[in-house]
């Protein structure tokens, strides 16, 4: 449908609770055609799409699931804005679908109070109305309308059950004036207080007239479930189970699609390569484009899977319980309960775990959270682990038995987790201070997800990863594929005895690859940074593999590869790379690298932000250059310091 086919002047507003069903009823009225972007100025998510009246297209918005419209926070504000006609680029709505989910009425009728104070007519659509059937009860729905003033249809977006009564009652209210069901200007002296009471008085009378709850004694079996889940002990078993579970499939899952869009992208640029003339523009295109871009790519398996699992969790009501189970330790250290999901799946990749902490009502929780999900080691690490474990430690053991290698990996990882928690710990008590979050959540009743909606909320995030993070990576990495190609010197008199057998008109990059790379402005810079880096053990070629790395960490070893001269194609496993990084040596005939360099090495990159990607989205999440550039600053400052520590503090007692 083109924007033509729209009504310009009917505007609906879908608003309700979280878990109240509106996300799969917007689905369902507005298909596969809906638009997800950012309100202007703000990151919180806007959704809207077309919604057939009468054989014309009206704008369907979803606002963002609100308890409230008591603007405390960035979501209430923005409903509050759009119902008002007060946010830039909405217009007003002429309408508003209150979703209201039947197993809690009362709960959900709060939000529809508010909703009539705003002068805006509204149709509540009940859902959940055949689970509520289920435990018994009954709901008189016409006696509910009567009571509330407004037009009530109950509705099954799995089914379609309502959709066209839906439509006529829309079509009714339009261009009329809400009548409020209870006197406010009676309570207008006892202030907002006064209102809240009469809010609820009113809803408690209106539930109590119209529905009528079975008084058998049978325990609900989201009750009986809760029991397990929810226990202080066996609860936090399940949830280990349950992640291990989702995250030991992200990684066997994701390998095989992850390694064809690798062999895929290696193709493309190998396509380019062959089918344009060699020069600037195709390098730029393989080596440049394709390749800094298929890096970022590759992760997109894990995205999705992760996406899709999270989607699940969230759908079936399980989310909640196990934020619920994580709340007290996360309090601890002055993050929300919610926190805990997006640094575990920061271990996958950081980039999901930032856009997951949009879960988290308060802005400076949310950017706590932001601020430490990158010490997760995220897999990207893992080469670099790998590579250095292989060439200094393998092999080795602890006890006897138990891998050296394998201590050390665990060592990293969980070097990074106590990081991040004495950060949070000094983040929420100076810049992000605040009182310890309450934890202030509704169980929702457990439900069986509806895969349509999980596959869209997948594919929505895993298209806003692409083109939020997509657009940076592309700029950075023809940067620094600049920055390592240039400048590309022609083979002369001066350096023709170290290219024999190239003919007139080659590079030294063509003939030297690790010569030239000495020579670029990489090189010069690794140059430059050396004096800085000298006290961590590190010469200019490491300098030259960090900055390089700066585009995503797993670059080093490919950087590496180059320096070393053994082919940009080896990997963290070759044993050729193992081979030269052991016996790499200085000018003086000392080796480079030593076990204690290498330690020093992973302990750098545990703790710095060496990922353009990360960067580019907690710019676009927070808003501001402010809070990404903190953020690289001092987890840079964070992993000098360790690694400063570890290299002078290893040759103290005797290492290296």
């Amino acid at each position: 449908m083109n924007d033509s086919a729209t009504n310009p002047h009917i505007t609906i507003a879908l608003a309700g609770n979280p878990n109240a069903g509106k996300t799969t009823l917007f689905n369902s009225l507005t298909g596969l055609k809906q638009k997800v972007a950012n309100y202007p100025g703000v990151t919180v998510e806007r959704k809207e799409g077309p919604w057939k009246l009468n054989g014309v297209f009206a704008n369907l918005i979803d606002l963002p699931g609100l308890y409230s419209l008591d603007a405390t926070s960035l979501d209430e504000h923005i409903a509050r804005d759009i119902i008002t006609g007060a946010q830039a680029g909405t217009p007003k709505p002429d309408a508003i679908v209150a979703v209201v989910d039947a197993t809690n009425l009362e709960r959900n009728l709060y939000l529809v109070m508010q909703l009539f104070e705003f002068g805006v007519p509204v149709v509540i659509a009940l859902t959940m109305i055949d689970v509520f059937e289920k435990e018994k009860h009954e709901i008189d729905v016409e006696m509910l309308a009567t009571l509330l003033k407004t037009p009530v249809v109950t509705v099954n977006a799995k089914s379609g059950r309502g959709k066209t009564e839906l439509e006529a009652k829309i079509k009714e209210v339009l261009g009329t004036k809400p009548t409020v069901p209870y006197v406010l200007e009676e309570i207008e002296e006892d202030g907002s207080h006064g209102k809240i009471f009469a809010r609820y008085n009113f809803i408690s009378s209106v539930v109590q007239e119209s529905v009528w709850h079975s008084d058998h004694k049978q325990h609900r079996l989201s009750e009986k479930i809760d029991r397990i889940l929810t226990h202080k002990f066996f609860g936090l078993v399940i949830l280990v189970a349950v992640l291990l579970l989702v995250f030991q499939t992200i990684f066997s899952w994701a390998s095989v699609p992850m390694d064809l869009l690798g062999m895929g992208f290696g193709s493309l640029a190998e396509l380019v390569r062959t089918e344009m003339p060699p020069g600037i523009l195709t390098d730029l295109l393989a080596d440049g484009i394709i390749a800094g871009v298929g890096g970022v790519v590759v992760f997109l398996p894990q995205i999705l899977l992760l996406f899709f699992f999270f989607s699940l969790l969230e759908d079936s009501g399980y989310m909640s319980r196990a934020a619920f189970l994580l709340d007290k330790l996360m309090s601890r250290v002055g993050l929300h309960g919610k926190a805990f999901l997006p640094l575990i799946s920061s271990f996958a990749c950081a980039i999901p775990g930032i856009m997951a902490t949009r879960t988290i009502e308060s802005r400076r929780d949310r950017f706590a959270t932001i601020m430490i999900a990158p010490f997760m080691s995220c897999s990207a690490r893992l080469p670099v682990y790998t590579l250095m474990i292989a060439a200094f430690f393998a092999g080795q053991t602890v006890f006897g038995f138990i891998s050296l290698g394998a201590v050390l990996m665990l060592a990293m990882y969980a070097l990074g987790i106590i990081v991040a928690i004495a950060a949070a710990f000094v983040l929420k008590r100076t810049l992000l201070k605040a009182p310890p979050p309450p934890f202030l959540m509704e169980l929702p009743p457990y439900r069986l997800p509806n895969l349509r909606t999980v596959v869209q909320n997948m594919l929505t995030r895993a298209w806003l990863f692409l083109k939020r993070a997509g657009t940076v990576i592309l700029a950075i990495s023809i940067i620094l594929w600049a920055l390592m190609y240039f400048p590309d010197q022609a083979v002369g008199p001066d350096t023709a005895k170290d290219c024999r057998g190239y003919p007139t008109g080659y590079t030294l990059r063509q003939c030297m690859p690790s010569e030239h790379l000495k020579q670029s402005f990489a090189g010069q810079l690794g140059h430059a940074i050396e004096p800085v880096i000298q006290p961590l053990g590190f010469d200019w070629k490491i300098g030259v593999a960090l900055i390089a790395s700066f585009a995503a960490r797993e670059v080093l070893v490919s950087t590496l590869s180059i320096i070393y001269n053994v082919g940009k194609d080896e990997n963290e496993e070759s044993e050729t790379l193992i081979a030269a990084v052991r016996d790499a040596k200085t000018d003086d005939g000392k080796p480079v690298w030593t076990p204690l360099t290498a330690l020093t090495l992973m302990v750098f990159f545990v703790l710095a932000m060496q990922c353009m990607s990360t960067i580019a989205v907690v710019r676009r999440e927070t808003n501001s250059w402010r809070w990404p550039l903190f953020m690289t600053a001092y987890m840079t400052a964070l992993a000098y310091v360790g690694a400063f520590i570890t290299y002078q503090g290893g040759k103290l007692l005797g290492f290296g």
